[in-house]
């Protein structure tokens, strides 16, 4: 999709001015951070698992497979993914904020990987 930097963080980890542009990925709001605290510039909920994809992989790293593969399918249908990927380009470095504790199994990943055309 693009030659930009696309990184992913916790939104539970300090903001850094090298985040660049930070978007929350996730469809809840973290608990326990305030909005100041998260130093988001756009919560992107929309392009968020499904509450029913999001109950059915609980965080379960045996599941995340197959959850990998049923959210790729939920972008796919997403219409806004195409005006979110637009919205990127104007950013050279851009940071997918997620509240998940799994660094390596989180929506954020997949999220990054789709943008990414991976």
């Amino acid at each position: 999709m693009m030659s930009r930097e696309i990184r992913i963080k916790r939104v539970y980890e300090a903001a850094d001015s090298s985040d660049g542009f930070r978007v929350l990925v996730d469809r809840l709001w973290p608990r326990g951070i305030s909005r100041q605290k998260a130093a988001v510039a756009l919560w992107e909920k929309e392009l968020a698992p499904s509450n029913e994809l999001r109950k059915w992989f609980g965080h379960d790293p045996s599941r995340f497979e197959t959850f990998a593969a049923r959210y790729r399918e939920e972008l796919r249908d997403n219409p806004a993914l195409a005006p979110f990927a637009d919205q990127l380009r104007s950013y050279d470095v851009i940071t997918l904020l997620f509240g998940a504790a799994d660094q390596v199994h989180n929506n954020a990943v997949v999220l990054r990987d789709v943008l990414m055309g991976k």
